[in-house]
């Protein structure tokens, strides 16, 4: 008779959200949250969703039959349409493809297994898999689990200058085998500018190594969707095969909803044509179908003139909302006389910020002040409100002096 007790000693793993539900403190301040959220600490959801969403609950001419296996093609068109432009030359000729995926942690997923399975460039040696050292870890986990056994860090951020480091990144891809994937995690954030962009696809160019974009923020980084889609668009135009995982829960506060899709680029309409079937046959064994709700909200909006308009108004009253709140914590610390220049953190954009401190000092804020980060030292901007912003200036200021 089997029994479970063969994995008793499987060690207790706790994520910093986990400890900081638990702890009691009254004025504990979770700085690693994964969504968008208001200055109330709620969920942001832009208010064109929330119409949509009634409007769909009271819809008597929709069923709820299954969706085809790779989605509704209204949502995967226009969100590829979204990330690389609708006038874009691979898009016209017909070598770009596009399935609903659960979440943009299942088009990474997706797109991580088939290339395990399908991409065998260098037939005499595994295929290695570079991603930026912030998210080695966690999105590493999901290539490894894929099948994927050399997985090397890269650099673009230099902890010690506070700054981002073009050189450093270039190098590595210099010296990375041919054909190797390179894990382009939330381009939006990284805050390479286009003259960088053009070199890092040069590179990649040159050695022939194959992206893998994911894009979870765009709008949210400079508050212009074409400005934010700049790096993908360009790796496009420049004839690049590649993936990129599109995720829509927090640019439309569907976190719920699990909306992603996996945008697939090819030098022909051939071999999209095999990959779309492949794919397929991937999906039947994971999750057979996606669901429909948050794909119907995202393409009602996308489909619509005056709702995108909308749309895209809440996304840069978000980006004016960070970019306060950048500048009001950077006052702060210059007010307290915190030591160290503080100008990264108005250098940065997005919603996920590095904050420039040391592990010693993170291990500081979470056992004596109760504020938990990323593992990665990066925290979420949108995490910082009217409500905790002193508390949190003076605790960064109590790590470091």
């Amino acid at each position: 008779m089997g029994t479970l007790s063969v994995f008793l000693d499987v060690p207790l793993v706790k994520i910093p959200l986990d400890v900081y539900r638990e702890d009691p403190h009254p004025q504990k301040v979770m700085l690693g949250h994964e969504g968008c959220q208001t200055d109330t600490g709620e969920a942001w959801i832009p208010p064109v969703v929330q119409r949509i969403l009634l409007q769909i609950s009271q819809d008597p001419t929709l069923d709820h039959e299954y969706l085809p296996t790779l989605g509704i093609y209204e949502y995967t068109r226009a969100a590829t349409e979204l990330a690389i432009g609708k006038e874009s030359r691979a898009l016209l000729e017909n070598r770009v493809g596009s399935v609903q995926t659960v979440g943009g942690t299942g088009a990474l997923w997706l797109g991580a297994e088939f290339l395990y399975r399908w991409y065998q460039p260098r037939l005499s040696a595994p295929t290695i898999v570079f991603i930026a050292k912030p998210q080695r870890d966690s999105i590493g986990s999901i290539f490894q689990v894929a099948g994927f056994a050399d997985i090397r860090p890269y650099y673009y951020w230099n902890s010690a200058k506070l700054t981002v480091d073009v050189e450093e990144f270039l190098q590595t891809l210099k010296r990375a085998p041919p054909c190797s994937i390179v894990f382009l995690h939330a381009p939006e954030e990284i805050g390479l500018k286009p003259h960088e962009w053009e070199r890092v696809a040069a590179s990649m160019q040159k050695k022939q190594l194959f992206p893998f974009f994911s894009i979870e923020n765009q709008g949210l980084a400079s508050g212009n969707l074409d400005k934010d889609a700049w790096a993908l668009r360009h790796f496009v135009e420049k004839g690049f095969e590649l993936l990129c995982a599109q995720s829509f829960s927090k640019t439309f506060g569907l976190y719920d909803e699990l909306v992603g899709n996996l945008i697939v680029v090819t030098k022909n309409n051939e071999t999209l044509i095999r990959i779309h079937s492949q794919l397929e046959r991937q999906i039947q064994t994971m999750w057979g179908c996606p669901g429909s709700l948050g794909a119907r909200v995202i393409a009602t909006v996308l489909n619509s003139p005056a709702l995108l308009y909308e749309w895209k108004l809440s996304l840069r009253m978000v980006v004016e909302r960070i970019m306060l709140i950048r500048e009001k914590l950077k006052e702060k610390l210059r007010i307290l006389g915190t030591p160290g220049s503080w100008e990264h953190l108005t250098a940065q954009s997005g919603m996920c910020s590095f904050i420039g401190l040391r592990s010693s000092q993170v291990e500081f804020l979470m056992k004596h002040k109760h504020i938990y980060l990323f593992e990665n030292m990066q925290i979420n901007i949108c995490s910082i409100n009217s409500k905790n912003l002193d508390y949190v200036a003076r605790s960064i200021h109590e790590s470091v002096i």
